[in-house]
């Protein structure tokens, strides 16, 4: 579980919860904003297309977000800026994992 250090991270209950949960927690760097951007921009986008709702259960949630970003996410959607080529996640690591094969 990554995120800032706001007070509602690093309090010791939280702590404790992510422990019986046998998560980890990692966190930004004390005043660099940059480093839980890209978190930020994906729970974002994440939020927006299959919205805030409660789930049945843990089970379904799991399904329905993980079909979101191999389905979607991964393989559909554009990187819509000109710096990646107007291509999906997917194609860009299958290109980036190319151009490192061939220079190996």
């Amino acid at each position: 579980m990554h995120s800032d250090r706001g007070a509602e991270y690093t309090s010791d209950e939280l702590r404790r919860k992510i422990g019986r949960l046998g998560l980890r927690q990692s966190m930004g760097r004390t005043g660099s904003c940059y480093d839980n951007a890209a978190a930020e921009s994906f729970f974002a986008l994440l939020k927006e297309e299959i919205g805030t709702r409660r789930w049945p259960d843990r089970t379904t949630a799991r399904a329905e977000i993980f079909a979101f970003i191999e389905t979607f996410y991964n393989r559909r959607r554009l990187r819509k800026h000109p710096a990646w080529g107007y291509l999906t996640p997917l194609e860009i690591r299958q290109r980036h994992e190319q151009k490192h094969a061939l220079a190996a």
